[in-house]
């Protein structure tokens, strides 16, 4: 979610910060909280940040298994399911009113609602090029028929995060994941913050154009099952207020975590070499 140059990234994490320890009129109750994860499937999107952890060294401009073993073992000590299982039901019970909770799970515990969760569960585990592979090519169909579902998805996306906080809250981790990785050796390249946020920010629109077409992509394949009806009354419930500010709270939820893992990866970095195997 974020910035201005390196700014940005400590704009980030206030932002994720204000939003989650802002003061709300009935807070949720924990048992509560752990329904609203189970209902709406956050608790799976929570899980499979562990599955992106593992092409992290890609960032880095290096092979996935660059590593060898061992970097799938730091990952698994790093992005420990039940530790970021308590760490997502901790802060939304500090920040989500109970009367959104009850708004957001009336939606996703419908029959709609379960088939959709399904669907995004399954998703979040398939891997993100076959994903995109075939996502464009059922846009590309959609395109052909004159389908709704394309504008239907690119309302769902700008619903779900209208600033386009979450792309800069991910370069925010990204850019100190890579420098933390410079430091360490791990890369040669003695890799500057302020330099790195002049390049994304010199590429901020051609970024935006990419991330929309695959959030497009992403959303035909996840939604492929699903008929033009399911998925209007789907972006007219994401765009009610209501749910608006629910995802608002689960992305600053989501994204503090993913920073917080990402920054206990960085200081496990020291050290490690491309190649190495246990």
């Amino acid at each position: 979610m974020i910035r201005r140059a390196c700014l940005v990234a400590i704009t980030t994490i206030q932002f994720g910060a204000a939003i989650i320890g802002a003061t709300v009129a009935q807070a949720a109750e924990p048992a509560d909280v752990e329904h609203f994860l189970k209902v709406t499937g956050f608790d799976v999107a929570v899980e499979s940040m562990s599955l992106g952890a593992q092409d992290a060294p890609s960032m880095l401009g290096l092979e996935d298994n660059a590593f060898g073993k061992r970097w799938s073992s730091l990952v698994a000590k790093t992005f420990v399911p039940e530790e970021m299982h308590v760490a997502s039901v901790e802060l939304l019970s500090e920040a989500i009113d109970q009367d959104l909770l009850d708004h957001a799970v009336a939606f996703y515990d419908s029959e709609l609602g379960k088939r959709l969760v399904a669907a995004e569960n399954l998703s979040h585990m398939d891997d993100d090029d076959l994903k995109q592979i075939a996502g464009r090519q059922l846009v590309a169909g959609m395109v052909e028929d004159g389908s709704p579902k394309i504008e239907y998805f690119q309302r769902m996306n700008v619903a779900i995060d209208p600033e386009n906080l979450g792309l800069r809250a991910v370069q925010s981790i990204q850019v100190r994941f890579m420098v933390a990785a410079s430091r360490a050796g791990v890369i040669r390249d003695d890799l500057d913050e302020q330099m790195l946020w002049d390049q994304i920010d010199s590429n901020k629109e051609a970024t935006l154009i990419a991330m929309q077409a695959s959030a497009v992509a992403g959303a035909a394949y996840t939604y492929q099952g699903f008929s033009d009806e399911d998925l209007l009354l789907y972006t007219e419930a994401l765009e009610h207020p209501k749910m608006q500010k629910v995802y608002e709270l689960m992305n600053a939820v989501h994204f503090q975590i993913m920073g917080d893992r990402f920054e206990a990866l960085a200081q496990e970095l020291d050290g490690l070499r491309p190649s190495e195997e246990l």
